[in-house]
This record gives C-alpha cells, structure tokens and sequence, in this order.
C-alpha cells in the first residue's frame, strides 16, 4: 500500500561536539523531542553508542523513560538498539515495561550495531555482529508473542524462557529494523513483517539502494505469509531549513564541518568524504542533503517520495550542524511549512477559503441586505 499521509519524526544519535558539556548536551537532547511534541511531530528514535565521543547516549530505554515524562503525544523508539550486545530476554523484558510506562508510546527498533569499537570492546567480531542481530530477532520476536524459547548461541543462552507480562500494546508492540546498505535489515525485517528504518543517506544513488532493500522486503514478507505495508517503512534524511538559503548556509556554519570530520575519523562510511574542501557544496551538489528554505524541503521530499516509490515516514536526522536556537527554529519552519504538504491538513481549508471568496459578492449583498432589513424593520416599530 502507498501511503497517502507522511508521518514525520527525528532520528537522534545524537551528535554532539567534543568541547561541549555532555550533561548539557544531553539536556539538550530532552528539550528537542519536547519541543517536536509540542509542534505535533510523531516519533523520535534514540540511538545507543558506547565509544566515539560524539553519540553519547548510552541506553535509549533510559532517555525513553525520562523523556516520556516530559511530552504527552510523540512516540519514543529505539533508534536502534544493538541486539548482539544483550541478552534477548532480558531486553525483550525491559521493552515490555517501557511499553507499559509510556502507555503504548515506545517502540522497539533494532540494529546490529553501527560502531565496530562497541562491539570490539565486548569482545564480538564485526563480521558476526549482522549473524547474532539475526538470531537475537528471532528469540526476542517469539517471547514478544508469548512463546517460551530454549535456545543456546555463541553469546547467549534461554532455558525455557517466557516473559511474565504481555506488551501494554496489542498484539505486541510496534518493531522496526535499521536498513542501510546490506540487504541484512530488509531481509530481516521482510521475514517478521515488521518495521524497515532505512538509514545510509539519501543521495539518489543511495535511494536507489533503498528501492533495492524495499523488494527485498516485500519478497520476503510474501515468502513468509507478512504483509508489505510501505506505511512501515521509514526513511532517514539530512535538512536545515531557515527563511532564506543564505540563512540557513550561514546556519549550518556551526556545526557541519565538525559532524562531517566525526564520519571521517570515527563513523562507519564517511558522509562527506576526504579531500572534500566544503562540506556545505558537497551535500548540495550530490543531493545528500536539504540545506534551504521550506520550500526546498518540499521539493526535496518529493523527489525522495517518488525515488522510493513511497514510503510511511520521514525522520530527520538530528545533527546539530546549527546552534540550538537555530535548530528549534528549523523544526518550526518544517511543522508550519512543509509537513503539512504532505500531510493534507491544508487542503479543506484552502477549499472553504476559495468557496467563500468565490462568493463574496453573492454573501456580502446579502448581509448588507438582512441589515438593511433589521434597521427597516426598527424604523417602522
């Protein structure tokens, strides 16, 4: 199904400078998804990282339950949570209380882990990381349905494991999997029918990576009796909006260059790559990214839309490339400005305005009329 309503959300790392307080950092981090709540957007995905310097949350269950109390509609996930690093039971548990506590507000996405330095410093290979998400998944998926599971891994084992409480969501709470470049995700998530969070970028060469890992999806589900539902399918993209192009250039000075060198010295593939002398340029020129006005927004999405074929959600990444104040502001111009393009919330009143101007003349000889008529009638009272 081709969703007809685009769901909007952010994908927090975070990212943060080097020479920033990483209390106030992370303070920061609570603030934004408050303000994304009171703006109406939808979700926010919280990463988990353990080495780098810059990705400093810990544990996404954790912010989750702080953030919960602090905002009233936005939906929390994990963004993602890396299963070869736990045990399945115990966090499938741990997910079941957030489900509870937030009163069906969390969501449970899961990855294999981005940063090879966390899963060196647990003593797991790189190459088994994608193998031990796969297995993990399985076990976690069967106990969030109620099933007991005895199973023996390299890294962990279930003796007639079964969770003692169901989701506070029925029939269990909502899952997605991270989908860059492999096929891994899409495969995965395809199998359980489950959510697909495609990170990786947006460039159209990545886009077409994306489409790739959607069939692949969609092959999956059917050979496994799910329904494909492109509504699931969420896509990860890079913005700064201001009033102005030049603004919103001048906007990104702060912290661009700084998050570009963190993908180049410490990220899985460089966002920007080596030798790049502007970052800046090199995102616009390679379409990787929407530096711009509000406008630029909607005819970035668009073209994202139809390089996809459709998709269910879009999530900005949270980058810090502007100062805060400039940040809240960029969020505001995207929930007055641009998502409601793609959400139709304008359309009926765009109709009633044109309805009642097309009658004006109609309408006002007639107030003028039933006036008229009051005052004549009082007369001759």
């Amino acid at each position: 199904m081709t969703p007809t309503y685009l769901r909007s959300g952010i994908f927090l790392a975070p990212f943060h400078a080097l020479d920033e307080n990483p209390t106030l950092a992370i303070e920061r981090d609570i603030e934004l998804v408050q303000h994304l709540d009171r703006l109406g957007y939808h979700e926010a995905w919280i990463g988990e990282h353990h080495s780098g310097g810059f990705e400093i949350i810990a544990a996404p269950e954790v912010f989750i339950a702080t953030v919960a109390e602090r905002t009233r509609h936005i939906r929390l996930g994990t963004g993602v949570v890396s299963l070869p690093y736990h045990n399945p039971f115990i966090l499938a548990d741990r997910m079941v209380l957030l489900d509870h506590l937030t009163r069906g507000r969390a969501m449970f996405g899961v990855g294999p882990g981005a940063l090879v330095h966390d899963a060196k410093k647990i003593g797991i290979e790189a190459a088994d990381q994608r193998p031990y998400m796969n297995r993990a998944l399985d076990s976690i998926v069967r106990l969030l349905n109620g099933e007991t599971v005895t199973e023996t891994t390299e890294w962990y084992r279930l003796v007639d494991a079964r969770l003692q409480l169901p989701c506070y969501s029925r029939p269990v709470m909502e899952m997605a999997v991270a989908a860059s470049r492999s096929p891994v995700g899409a495969l995965a998530a395809g199998r359980h029918g489950i959510g697909m969070l495609s990170i990786g970028g947006t460039s159209p060469e990545a886009m077409k990576q994306h489409a790739r890992n959607w069939a692949i999806y969609e092959e999956q589900a059917a050979e496994h009796g799910k329904t494909a539902d492109r509504r699931n399918w969420r896509l990860v993209s890079m913005f700064h909006v201001a009033e102005t192009r030049e603004q919103a250039r001048a906007n990104v000075r702060f912290g661009l260059e700084r998050f570009a060198q963190y993908f180049r010295d410490v990220g899985t593939f460089p966002i920007v790559p080596a030798g790049i002398g502007d970052a800046y340029e090199y995102l616009l020129d390679n379409q990787a990214a929407c530096i711009g006005t509000p406008d630029d927004a909607i005819a970035y999405i668009t073209q994202l839309l139809a390089g996809a074929g459709g998709f269910g959600s879009i999530l900005e990444l949270a980058h810090n490339w502007a100062d805060f104040p400039a940040t809240l502001r960029h969020f505001e111009l995207m929930a007055r400005y641009v998502l409601p393009h793609f959400q139709h919330s304008r359309e009926w009143r765009e109709e009633s305005y044109g309805f009642a101007r097309g009658h004006s003349e109609e309408f006002r000889s007639q107030s003028q009329a039933a006036v008229q008529a009051e005052i004549d009638r009082r007369r001759v009272e």
